[in-house]
């Protein structure tokens, strides 16, 4: 597939940072800066940056936020931190959750949905990638509208849970969403 300016820029700015570590000298991250400028597609830029270090270190293993509602919705969005691990419970309502200005700092977000009489909208950001395979809706259906697999450097979620009378939505931003 084809990289846009934004990921040559962001391939960049991971040398940029390995170069101020110390783990490329002065030719080897003029070299690879100028190829990233001039990749066509992500196999080149992998090529350059797959024997650094990932941008984020590893989160604790138990990274984990667990939300409640039993008549209420649960929404989040705006500039919200993300956890690695995220579980919601919901029997009367609905979940939406935004995560195009949220912090992101994990290659990989697991949220888990229990749901009884509602829906489940998440928006991600351009490039995420988002696994629904987990997710199981008795009366409703599950879509996304997003690739399995991520662009480089984008988040990967993996969206597992159930629910009973709903929906799970999963896709990229769009006008008029959650009446903002």
């Amino acid at each position: 597939m084809r990289v846009s300016d934004d990921d040559r820029e962001r391939t960049a700015g991971q040398l940029q940072r390995a170069f101020t570590e110390g783990r490329l000298t002065q030719p080897e991250f003029e070299d690879r800066v100028g190829l990233a400028f001039a990749a066509k597609t992500y196999a080149d830029l992998l090529a350059l940056i797959s024997d650094l270090p990932a941008d984020q270190p590893p989160p604790p293993a138990d990274d984990l936020v667990v939300l409640e509602s039993t008549n209420g919705h649960v929404r989040r969005w705006g500039e919200w931190v993300v956890p690695r691990r995220l579980r919601i419970s919901c029997k009367y309502g609905n979940v939406a959750l935004d995560l195009t200005e949220a912090v992101i700092t994990h290659p990989v977000v697991e949220i888990e949905l229990r749901l009884k009489y509602g829906s489940a909208r998440i928006v991600l950001p351009e490039g995420a990638g988002a696994d629904i395979d987990r997710f199981s809706s008795r009366h409703g259906s599950a879509v996304s509208r997003v690739p399995g697999l991520p662009r480089p450097g984008a988040v990967r979620v993996v969206v597992s849970g159930e629910t009973g009378y709903g929906h799970l939505a999963v896709g990229y931003p769009r006008r008029g969403l959650f009446g903002r």
